[in-house]
């Protein structure tokens, strides 16, 4: 295919396909128009971003010669990896990129290593850099088909053509993603592989824009400039040089400015010529060129004159400027840092130390797995031997194996692989029997499940979507609603008999019907952002929160298993399953197999606790007792309380696991137990605290806090406040931020500057 026949060829197809195209002026990145019998700048190409391309426009574009297809960022993200010294680094991001975005068909390449991979946004956003890493948004845009101008050859695609693709079989992506990956991206990039730069990367730049001075003197800022290094600076740092120098200096500046942009290797005279007339500097001036050269070590002599002040009172001349300066230092935002709530605790060591059954299943679990989540299965082994366990194994004080667990991580961390698993051993030791739907529609449904088999499991994938249904007791049906609400009653009665719903129907169907010590266990899986916006204060207050036990993944994305995808579960495994099944071969009678015979009262196995691990249950109880009187009316008392009943049903199940014949609750069981169920209280309140509200005001109030948090101690300007903030309107927004003024939870400040004084948000 020919340069020429690019935009006539494929432009139709890209917009078939949903993609917005422009024209791109032959053997350049810029876009352009043909008019006259020659190419210009396309002013204004930009509303392209925000618009559908027309077939009209296509047809005209297709007829201009060499014309190359751009495609306009904003509902189509590019993902640039500007690495051209290393092709293993350039390669190793574009893993990162595929583990944490999604494994994009659409990726570019111009000049080899470099390369461009295409994601779709969930909603459009503005684009950023950690150079070399950038990420394409609105109001920019990449080469899809031409000419290269530094090889001289076309564009390629190894992987799929774009015009091949349709805009839906791109991974879907949102700007917090993209930012995650762009941090985790730089950092696996060598230092000598960075561009050097001034104030830009991770950190929030030191600005000097705000000072009060902007013009300065020749031989000061000459002076300054030979200790500001020109190293291969990146494109910011060197524009952020120039405009100082044209504020300080005005077009006198130019000749220091051409030399010193000519000691890099980048250095092309054009573009530096046009930039330099481009260059309207209206805030940035003298300070900033001072203040990069002092933290380079620059002292400026006593007499040298900075900004045009003379010596009248014997001091240094510029003595202003310097201490204005150093107020700049004390007022600029500083770089932030993770100062805001108590940072989450790692899971506690020891936390995989659990042996037997569930030590074996999280190793067959992690060695099929493309991305092991040892917690995930830890949380799914768990609930699996506790629907095995279920009435046929308690402990002295009547505790069942009923157990809940939420599993969280993001998507596309291999959530449901776990769940995979226990389909296939629970298959292969014939023991599908204790699974139930994937999917609970009513709660009469949870009810007729349980009836069949009264110990069950259920494995629920996308368990924040239910949730928030469930917990949405306004816009809901009461038949998905009541699904909660047996969830928590059914948690509360596995030692006795649950009397089920009485209906006024009198069809059989529908009879009343009890259930002998139920034992229904259910391993959920979500992403967090899905679970916390789910959960309402109600169930905080309510208790249905405090009987989950949230387990979070402590890395969503860890290194891929060279072999991963075939089960093939060990013959011994398969053999322990169905000895805890047969509760140890110790039941008696027909209990030995009790399958779904839910009328029969059954006689559990007693497992006896050790002196030790009463011991440590006891000085649990009295810990949490303090507690619980000191949280009174906090609505996080209903969470420690259930501690302690969480934590003996793990010392249970972990029990059994390693001895279904003969089980003793001994003083390590005990132990792993409290810590693993302290663990993820701690985890539920903190999250609960920061995510959960009472209504749409104290959410707002919420998420506020949670933006401003995680901008650290330097915190943020109020125009980046209020893009980051879009789910509120105007007034919601000043409202907000009031409220938390007048609360003392933040603080508002003014930089002064010749132009409009910027406000800035900090966390108190």
């Amino acid at each position: 295919m020919t340069a020429s026949s690019y935009m006539a060829q494929l432009g139709a197809k890209l917009v078939d396909a949903g993609f917005p195209i422009l024209p791109i002026q032959p053997n350049t990145k810029k876009p352009g128009i043909f008019r006259r019998g020659q190419w210009q700048d396309y002013p204004k190409w930009s509303r392209h971003c925000e618009r559908d391309t027309t077939d009209n426009e296509v047809d005209i574009w297709g007829d201009w010669p060499d014309s190359g297809i751009g495609v306009a960022a904003g509902k189509v993200i590019g993902i640039d990896i500007d690495v051209l010294q290393s092709k293993a680094v350039a390669e190793k991001i574009e893993g990162l990129a595929k583990r944490m975005l999604g494994d994009t068909p659409a990726v570019r390449i111009g000049h080899a290593p470099k390369r461009l991979l295409v994601y779709r946004a969930v909603q459009p956003f503005g684009g950023f850099k950690y150079p070399p890493i950038e990420v394409l948004g609105v109001g920019q845009q990449f080469i899809a088909y031409g000419i290269h101008p530094d090889t001289g050859k076309p564009y390629e695609w190894p992987v799929s053509t774009l015009a091949e693709l349709a805009m839906d079989e791109l991974p879907a992506i949102t700007e917090a993603q993209a930012r995650e990956f762009a941090k985790e991206a730089y950092l696996l990039i060598p230092a000598e592989l960075r561009p050097k730069s001034l104030g830009t990367g991770l950190r929030t730049p030191k600005e000097c824009a705000n000072l009060p001075e902007q013009r300065g003197t020749l031989e000061a800022v000459e002076d300054a400039l030979s200790f500001i290094i020109n190293d291969d600076l990146d494109y910011d740092s060197w524009v952020r040089v120039g405009m100082a120098m044209k504020g300080a200096l005005g077009d006198d500046g130019w000749p220091l400015f051409e030399a010193w942009s000519a000691t890099s290797q980048k250095n092309e005279i054009k573009t530096t010529a046009k930039s330099w007339r481009s260059f309207a500097p209206q805030r940035i001036g003298a300070g900033t060129v001072y203040k990069l050269a002092l933290d380079n070590g620059w002292v400026p002599a006593a007499d040298l004159q900075l900004n045009g002040q003379i010596v009248v009172n014997g001091h240094h001349p510029a003595r202003e400027l310097l201490e204005a300066l150093q107020a700049g230092n004390r007022i600029s935002p500083e770089p932030v840092s993770e100062d805001s709530l108590p940072p989450p605790k790692p899971l506690p060591i020891g936390w995989d130390q659990v042996g037997g059954v569930i030590a074996d299943m999280m190793a067959l679990m992690g060695a099929s797995a493309k991305r092991p989540q040892p917690v995930l299965a830890l949380g799914a082994s768990l609930c699996a031997i506790g629907a095995l366990m279920g009435r046929k194994y308690r402990t002295e004080s009547n505790t069942r194996s009923n157990l809940y667990v939420v599993g969280i991580a993001e998507s596309g961390a291999g959530k449901n692989h776990s769940r995979v698993v226990i389909n296939e051993l629970f298959r292969t030791a014939n023991l599908l029997q204790y699974l139930g739907g994937n999917k609970i529609a009513s709660g009469s449904g949870l009810l007729t499940a349980i009836q069949r088999q009264p110990a069950i499991l259920f494995q629920l994938d996308e368990f924040g979507m239910f949730l928030s249904a469930a917990a949405d007791r306004k816009r809901s049906p009461r038949y998905v609603c009541e699904i909660l609400d047996l969830m928590t009653e059914l948690y509360t009665t596995a030692g006795t008999t649950y009397f089920g719903v009485e209906y006024a129907s009198t069809q059989h169907n529908n009879a009343h019907r009890a259930i002998h010590q139920p034992c229904a266990c259910i391993y959920g899986t979500t992403t967090p952002l899905h679970f916390w916006q789910a959960l309402q204060a109600s169930n905080v207050a309510d208790g249905s929160l405090a009987r989950f036990l949230i387990m979070e993944s402590e890395n969503d994305f860890p290194d891929s298993n060279e072999a991963f995808g075939v089960i093939d579960p060990p013959t011994d495994l398969i053999d322990r399953l169905i000895l805890i099944h047969q509760g140890g071969g110790k039941l008696s009678g027909n209990l030995a197999d009790i399958g779904a015979v839910d009328e029969v009262l059954v006689d559990p196995r007693v497992v006896a606790m050790t002196p030790q691990a009463k011991a440590a249950f006891k000085q649990l109880d009295q810990e949490l007792l303090g507690q619980l009187r000191t949280s009174r009316g906090t609505g996080y008392s209903s969470i420690l309380a259930r501690i302690e009943e969480n934590a003996t049903k793990l010392a249970l199940i972990r029990a059994v696991s390693r001895d279904p014949v003969d089980p003793q609750i001994e003083g390590h069981d005990a132990d792993w137990g409290i810590m693993l169920s302290r663990h993820c209280a701690e985890l539920t309140i903190r999250e609960a605290t920061a995510r959960v509200s009472e209504n749409q005001v104290e959410s707002h109030h919420k998420r506020a806090m949670q933006i401003l948090r995680d901008a650290g101690q330097a915190g943020m300007s109020r125009s980046e406040f209020t893009r980051r903030t879009q789910f509120m309107d105007h007034r919601q927004r000043d409202g907000v931020l009031r409220t938390l003024a007048e609360a003392r939870l933040i603080d508002t400040v003014m930089l002064q500057s010749k132009g409009r004084p910027a406000q800035w948000i900090k966390v108190l």
